[in-house]
């Protein structure tokens, strides 16, 4: 379903009233009815098709239950209802803890990204939906732009966006180049620090740039051909990609200084600030720094992927 440009919005950005900066610690009620209208319209209604079970309560049976199981409770909220929709929704609606609502509008996605994603056909035959899965995701995060919120759906995960820039220059042509099943570990390395930034583990962050960063240089060595050891580190498979000419050699000089950002870069962000002992004082790791790695570490990927032509 298009959303609509109403009088009242188009007033609002007169007035300048319209958010400019991303909140992450409020997801408003506004939104959060507005999303509870789209994963109805995505999960859709039952047809009542003779023989066949309810996928829709099964959808939302998934859904609690999961929730449930993963929070240590036998339901959500403190009021009875009844359907586990109800649990569902009003859980989304009323819980004051902003992780939790992150918690049900992802796993709602996830079902709808991958479950009725695949199994379409099948689900339509038994359910009238409003939305096919890529206009839920969509509408999803366009909401989320609308309010402010500095959350995104990315490959079946909810990540944290700082700037709609870098997400579209960075994140998201990441995100589609690893999608491909060669690069599934990067992939699942590269979601992970952007979980744990979420989450503000930003040790954890830069931990897993490392790993997404030197599981993709492995992976192209791999398909190249190129001569390394499951067990070299960033530093060692960087030499790999550059003696086997991953840049041309015509245009070597001028990448001197990317081979310097990629040696100095991500490696030693995470070997100083996330990789070793703390000694007798906790090192923090600050926010700056840690965007400054995860965003350095998507664009070395989409560089290195780019350049290997593996897709």
């Amino acid at each position: 379903m298009p959303i609509f440009d109403l009088f009242s919005k188009r007033q609002k950005r007169l007035r300048g009233e319209s958010p400019e900066i991303f909140k992450y610690d409020e997801i408003p009620q506004p939104l959060r009815v507005q999303v509870v209208h789209i994963i109805r319209d995505a999960f859709g209604q039952d047809k009542r098709v003779y023989g066949h079970r309810n996928q829709v309560e099964d959808a939302y049976r998934f859904i609690h239950q999961t929730l449930c199981r993963e929070y240590g409770v036998f339901q959500l909220g403190n009021v009875y209802q009844e359907s586990n929709e109800g649990y569902v929704i009003e859980y989304l609606l009323s819980t004051d803890n902003i992780e939790s609502v992150i918690d049900v509008i992802e796993l709602c996605f996830k079902f709808i990204d991958k479950f009725i994603r695949k199994n379409l056909r099948e689900y339509e035959h038994t359910t009238e939906i409003v939305l096919k899965p890529d206009q839920a995701i969509q509408e999803l995060n366009d909401r989320f732009k609308e309010h402010g919120i500095g959350y995104q759906f990315e490959g079946g995960e909810i990540i944290r966006v700082d700037s709609t820039y870098i997400h579209s220059q960075i994140t998201k042509p990441v995100i589609s180049l690893l999608w491909d099943e060669k690069f599934i570990g990067a992939n699942e390395e590269y979601l992970k620090a952007h979980e744990h930034y979420r989450h503000g583990r930003n040790k954890e962050c830069l931990t897993e740039c490392l790993k997404a960063f030197e599981s993709t240089m492995k992976i192209i060595c791999t398909e190249k051909g190129w001569e390394h050891k499951p067990t070299d580190t960033s530093r060692k498979l960087i030499q790999v990609c550059f003696q086997n000419g991953l840049v041309p050699t015509f245009t070597q000089n001028q990448f001197t200084s990317l081979q310097n950002l990629l040696e100095s870069g991500i490696p030693t962000i995470r070997n100083k600030r996330a990789g070793h002992g703390q000694g007798k004082i906790p090192q923090k790791v600050d926010d700056e720094m840690t965007r400054y790695g995860l965003n350095l570490t998507g664009t070395n990927i989409i560089f290195l992927i780019e350049q290997s032509r593996i897709k």
